[in-house]
């Protein structure tokens, strides 16, 4: 199958996915921060997928072998197990929440978490622009070099600080408070897998050590 058509369909996949795991557990249709959550997504997937398709299809391709199966480190099948998890009950929580009336979030704090979803997601694209190693799954390729500049020059892992802050606006993009608590495990899952990446970028990737004496943040800026 072309990368393209895979990324259509894997695209499809993940908004039906998403659709079932938003409008099943809030019991109704009506819920317009569903819908607008749904958009963001889908917009957002097309337009980077349809530019890496045309601009680099190899990178794609390595965006969309991901997920606990493909990882090769035990470590990182756990960490990616408990972050898909957490990702999915943000959503699952948030619908219900909508559907209990748990939280009151105001129109204009939907709109902040919005924002954040898109700019998590569009500096996501971002890191896999600037860097072309940038794989779903952790690995080392034989002719790999250590990407320093853009976004790597603010943080070791700047995908993972896109998915932090858009996972962060998830909840409130969908009209809930209660869905913030899912955003502590995802959060912890980084952290794991960042630790044990790091362990071996520092065995088998030439010059990481030498790029985490220039760059000191791993996931946020001058905190961590």
């Amino acid at each position: 199958m072309k990368t393209g058509v895979q990324a259509f369909v894997s695209g499809i996949i993940a908004l039906a996915v998403f659709g079932a795991a938003l409008f099943w557990p809030a019991g109704t249709f009506d819920y317009w921060q569903g819908w607008a959550f749904l958009a963001i997504f889908a917009v957002c997937s097309t337009v980077s997928s349809i530019y890496l398709a045309r601009s680099n299809p190899a990178v794609l391709r390595r965006r969309l072998h991901g997920g606990p199966i493909a990882e090769t480190r035990p470590v990182q099948k756990f960490a990616v197990s408990v972050l898909l998890s957490s990702f999915l009950a943000i959503v699952v929580v948030s619908a219900f929440d909508h559907r209990f009336g748990w939280s009151h979030v105001p129109t204009w704090l939907t709109i902040v978490g919005e924002v954040l979803m898109i700019g998590g997601l569009g500096v996501a694209t971002l890191v896999v622009v600037q860097n072309n190693y940038a794989a779903a799954s952790i690995t080392v390729e034989s002719s790999q070099t250590v990407t320093s500049t853009g976004l790597y020059g603010l943080v070791r892992h700047p995908m993972y600080t896109g998915s932090l802050v858009m996972m962060a606006g998830m909840p409130l993009a969908l009209g809930s408070y209660w869905g913030l608590l899912a955003v502590i495990p995802a959060a912890a899952s980084l952290v794991i897998r960042i630790v044990d990446e790091e362990k071996m970028l520092r065995n088998d990737l030439p010059g990481y050590d030498e790029y985490t004496e220039k760059v000191h943040s791993r996931l946020v800026p001058l905190v961590w």
